[in-house]
């Protein structure tokens, strides 16, 4: 049954020890008993901790940073504990597992990972992974690939071999896709693009990932059927799955579907209101939604077509197309005003996903880039401690931490999907990440900072001058050493219009 408990009573005197050893399965009581004796059997609790402190201890050094204060250090190492605890692998030491969805058991070859808590993770999480775990993102990527085979469907919430239907989106497809942008390929690309193309066509009657799909398709956007459907927020995660989709339908030659997925992804628009400057819901017939407010829904309220936030949360949730937004909205000052407001008005989360990525959008536009570095170091300075509550809310299986990670080092992806990198002051003077040179030509990447002031001057690739403030993963991964020059003076980023 479900919500099985158990206790244990010790007759034990004061101050006595109890050890206890613990095997866990997902598949039988003999599994169980197996992983425990395989992993367990004649060891001490003390030779247990000391071998999992040194497991952690080389996961944690894939980053080594100098420089910082104390709680800078340590906010960062605990950062990486927390992005490192989810997915976690499933199988048995004799690689048996609990196939999606069914009864069946089969065993794996390689890891079976779960906890695929991907509307959170694709935005940052899987790119973080791909960076310092590549063989375990590909195995992630594999795992979500069988879980097509197994249920018919790729995650959307995975947990435990059960698809909870969590949150919204088809967030499987920016996360698959960024890797192989990124040139992790080594998994079976035919049967993933199967899959992402079956749920961006069949109808929302079919459909699991995308139950509204047939307004989507018909009108290019999800009406507002229910005071509380979340309906753009549906709509703009299909938005961004489409447009990774049509990334990928792109490089693998397919020109029809290509153009139709990129179509589909800026139809945004269409929830764009000139009125309040916002997204605003759209009802069947047609017309805006009213009476809006584009603050109904902050502090988690309930608001008409948007999940966990209001629309200022989600104005700005257009990662694959900022420029157009821009250009919607009046232009350049009109979309860097209006995003400046959300930072000095207080509508910014930073404990929810559609947002998080705002402060490295001024980043498109030369000579804004100050406002990227600004805000990041302010936002980490009150959002990330080592107090009790040192994280802002959740930390969504590690995408809160994930956040604070790339921010922390220099650079972050803000548009999953799409193989790039928004620059931003790095908060150590110097950061050194262990690549595996499996998957990478350099065996290490150096990040240096000239001093501590705020602002970037200049920046260099392997000793030559970058221009702009974005890097692809390619030009990043082989650099050999990320330097900033640095400047007191936030105007020295003129010299990069």
């Amino acid at each position: 049954g479900d919500d099985i408990g158990v206790w244990f009573t010790f007759d034990a005197e004061s101050n006595e020890q109890v050890e206890v050893s613990m095997g866990v399965s997902f598949v039988s009581i003999d599994n169980a008993r197996q992983n425990l004796e395989a992993e367990q059997s004649g060891k001490s609790f003390e030779e247990l901790h000391t071998a999992a402190r040194q497991a952690w201890n080389d996961d944690l050094s894939r980053v080594l940073v100098e420089g910082g204060t104390e709680e800078q250090r340590r906010v960062f190492y605990t950062a990486l504990y927390h992005f490192l605890i989810h997915p976690n692998t499933l199988q048995d030491v004799n690689g048996q597992y609990p196939v999606m969805e069914g009864d069946e058991i089969r065993t794996v070859r390689g890891n079976r990972y779960t906890v695929f808590s991907l509307w959170d993770t694709y935005r940052n999480v899987h790119q973080l992974m791909t960076l310092l775990f590549p063989d375990r993102q590909l195995d992630m990527v594999r795992t979500m690939i069988d879980m097509y085979r197994e249920h018919g469907w790729l995650p959307k919430w995975e947990l435990y071999g059960r698809e909870t239907l969590t949150m919204e989106g088809d967030p499987s497809i920016p996360v698959i896709v960024d890797t192989w942008m990124k040139g992790l390929r080594d998994f079976d690309v035919a049967t993933a693009y199967e899959a992402m193309y079956k749920s961006a066509t069949l109808p929302g009657k079919e459909n699991l990932m995308r139950p509204d799909a047939d307004d989507y398709y018909s009108l290019g956007y999800v009406p507002l059927r229910e005071q509380y459907d979340n309906s753009v927020s549906h709509a703009l995660e299909y938005y961004i799955a489409d447009y990774a989709l049509s990334r990928l339908a792109k490089a693998l030659g397919k020109k029809e579907d290509a153009e139709l997925f990129y179509k589909r992804s800026m139809d945004y628009k269409h929830y764009y209101c000139r009125e309040f400057g916002t997204l605003r819901p759209i009802l069947p017939n047609g017309k805006f939604y009213s009476p809006f407010d584009p603050m109904e829904g902050a502090n988690f309220a309930p608001s008409p077509g948007f999940h966990e936030g209001n629309s200022w949360n989600y104005t700005f949730y257009v990662p694959h197309d900022v420029l157009g937004l821009a250009k919607l909205m009046g232009g350049r000052k009109n979309f860097v005003d209006k995003l400046q407001k959300v930072f000095d008005e207080g509508l910014y989360d930073p404990a929810n996903e559609p947002d998080i990525a705002y402060p490295y959008l001024f980043s498109y536009f030369p000579g804004e880039e100050w406002r990227t570095q600004k805000l990041v170091k302010e936002l980490l300075a009150r959002y990330f401690t080592d107090k009790p509550n040192g994280i802002p809310g959740n930390d969504d299986t590690g995408t809160m931490s994930a956040w604070a990670i790339f921010s922390m080092i220099g650079f972050y992806p803000d548009c999953p999907g799409t193989p790039d990198y928004t620059l931003t002051t790095p908060v150590f003077d110097k950061v050194t990440l262990r690549l595996d040179s499996r998957y990478y030509k350099e065996d290490k990447l150096v990040i240096r900072k000239s001093s501590n002031s705020d602002y970037i001057k200049e920046v260099k690739l392997d000793g030559v001058k970058h221009n702009g403030f974005r890097i692809t993963h390619d030009e990043l991964v082989h650099a050999g050493e990320l330097v900033f020059e640095m400047s007191e003076n936030n105007k020295m980023n003129e010299n990069n219009k």
